[in-house]
Formats: structure tokens, sequence, C-alpha cells
């Protein structure tokens, strides 16, 4: 399955003290990013965009043999809207169901978007996604950009499994841009790490793929062996990862991070949700009130289930909530949860 974004995750540290080399290589990494993005010197500015869009799927490839490519394509022809190293898009599948799933291509080409996708087990959103046909036509929303990449003097990408997929084009991004950059992709073993041997054709002594079944699990230190203290470190992969790294990397040192699963309930505690003319609904400590409404209210929508992308977000019309990245008089149902015993929402169906 390919990462779910949460800013949350990616909050970053404040940047080493700027010098004339340092901001003379982020004026250069940001107008070689917007000149990419545009896709000509000529283009107008990429504007970020919260649109639905109707795509075909034009083709599927495997890279591995659990991961699915996927070519999306608008059916008229035509440019899509453009976007940055990072950007995701919210995929309406045939089902219904809503999934998120990074743009991994090349923004500089915007005949087509493309999408990598990890087939999960029981996994329904990916089992959908594995099912696909050219000619299949879909709807997309964005995209939209929750882990952008940041002008650095230099970059550490480090990648777990199908985490590769939004460092990807950030890695392309750092080397046009001729950023010095280094990207370690751990996985499983090399079949299922796809994306990273072709970005080793860039610089193949810049890029490390250590597969665990070569020497275990790697450690922290073995990741960020060498790191430039002034590098920017991008890491998106499993929780445990991204913790480790963050704990391993000295204070000031920036960090940003993206998981690909929820974060995991913490000191929860049981509260109550009331539904705005219906009824009440127990939350217990170790599940989100998204999930005990769905149980009740099956077609309450969400996606990412961590809180930024927007679906789950409905109106908060009493109490607090705390952990809560939705906006004012609203609530994020996938993690925010009661500051005191209860809240009421408002559906709005």
């Amino acid at each position: 399955m390919s990462p779910a974004r949460l800013p949350g995750a990616g909050a970053t540290a404040p940047p080493p003290h700027p010098n004339r080399g340092a901001s003379a290589l982020a004026v250069l990494t940001a107008l070689t990013q917007g000149l990419a993005t545009a896709g000509a010197r000529r283009s107008r500015p990429v504007a970020e965009v919260d649109r639905t869009l109707a795509v075909e799927v034009r083709a599927v490839r495997r890279p591995c043999a659990d991961v699915a490519e996927l070519d999306l394509v608008p059916p008229g022809g035509g440019p899509l809207p453009g976007w940055r190293p990072g950007a995701h898009v919210d995929v309406e599948l045939p089902s219904g169901a809503l999934r998120q799933y990074s743009l991994c291509g090349d923004p500089a080409d915007r005949s087509h978007y493309r999408i990598a996708v990890r087939a999960v087990p029981g996994g329904t959103g990916s089992r959908e996604v594995h099912a696909l046909r050219p000619g299949v036509r879909l709807r997309l929303h964005g995209p939209r950009n929750a882990f952008p990449l940041a002008a650095a003097p230099s970059y550490l990408f480090v990648a777990g499994g199908i985490g590769i997929t939004p460092i990807a084009p950030m890695v392309r991004a750092a080397h046009a841009a001729g950023v010095p950059w280094r990207l370690v992709h751990t996985g499983r073993d090399l079949g299922s790490m796809p994306l990273s041997g072709a970005l080793a054709a860039l610089a193949p002594d810049r890029v490390h793929r250590r597969p665990d079944d070569a020497a275990g699990v790697p450690a922290a230190a073995e990741l960020l062996a060498g790191v430039d203290p002034a590098a920017a470190v991008y890491c998106c992969g499993p929780p445990p990862m991204i913790e480790a790294l963050r704990r391993a990397l000295p204070a000031g040192q920036r960090f940003h991070s993206e998981r690909f699963s929820p974060p995991p309930i913490r000191d929860g505690r049981p509260f109550t949700v009331r539904i705005a003319g219906g009824p009440e609904v127990a939350v217990p400590a170790d599940r989100t009130a998204l999930d005990a409404v769905r149980a009740l209210r099956p077609d309450v929508p969400y996606s990412c289930r961590q809180g930024f992308c927007g679906t789950c977000h409905v109106r908060l019309v009493e109490g607090t909530t705390v952990g809560d990245p939705a906006g004012p008089g609203l609530t994020a149902l996938c993690v925010g949860r009661a500051q005191g015993g209860s809240i009421v929402v408002d559906l709005g169906r």
C-alpha cells in the first residue's frame, strides 16, 4: 500500500543557521524545482489544487511481484494539474472507496500521473487497485502536498519499502538541481523494493539498497551513517523506522517524515460521541471515534485515517478535542479525541 499522508509526522526541526553557500543552494533548488514542475520555462507557475479529475488507466506494470504501477491519463488528453515532489492524490475506486497514493512519476510530465501500490493482505483498497486494467475510468481529488520538499544544502532520503513512492520524485528533483543527496532504501528483499533500482542509474554511488534478508533490519545508526549535519533528512516508511531516526538525529537537524500507517493510540481515554439528532456512541480507549461511529454509520467517509486529508472532518457542535488537526469548529474523527468526557458532532446527513 502506498503511504498515507500525515503532516503531524512531518514536523520539522528548525533549520541550521544559514550561510551564503547554503542560501545560494536553496535558491538554486527552489528555482530548479519550480522549472521542473512547470514543465517548461514559459509554463504558468504550478498551483496546488483541490479538485475532482476524471482519469483513465493507460498502463499497468508490475515492478515487483506485489506492487502495481499505474499510469493515469485524462480521457480527453491535455495536461493534468501540476504537482511537486511529495504530492498525493485521493483515488475513488470503483467500489466507491477513497484511498490516497503518492505521485511517483515526473512532475515535469503532465501527460499522466503515476502511482505505485503494494498489495496488502486483507487490504480492500490495494486489492481493487491491483485488479484495475487499462481503460478503466476513475476519479481523483487533488493533487495535494502534505510532504513538500524544502530547499536545503544537501539531503539524506530514507525509504522503507513502498515508502519510496513520495521519495523518488524528491531524489530526481535534488539530482536535477545539482544539490548533494543520498538515498537509503530498505525492504524485506530486493524483490520488494520498487523504483530505487531506476534511481540508482542517476548516481550509483549515492543509492544504497539495503534488504533485510542480507543482514537483518538495519538500526538507525546504519541508516544515518555519514549524514551531513547540515542535510535535511526525509523519511517515509513504517512508524518504528521514523521514530528510530527521529530519536537518533541530533537536536537541530532538519527532519521531515511521512508514515504510511495510522499512528498508534497512546494513553487513550474512553469518551462519548453524540451524533446531533442521533444516538450517543461510546469510544473505547484503544479505538478512534471514526471506528466507533462507522460501526453505527458505515456510510461515514474516510481516507487516510491520519487526520490531515479532510475526508472524515465533521462539524464539532459541542466540546473540545485534542490531537486534532481539523480547523476551528471541526473534528477529524480518525484522530481527534474528546478533551473531556464527550463531544457532539454533526454528520450532516
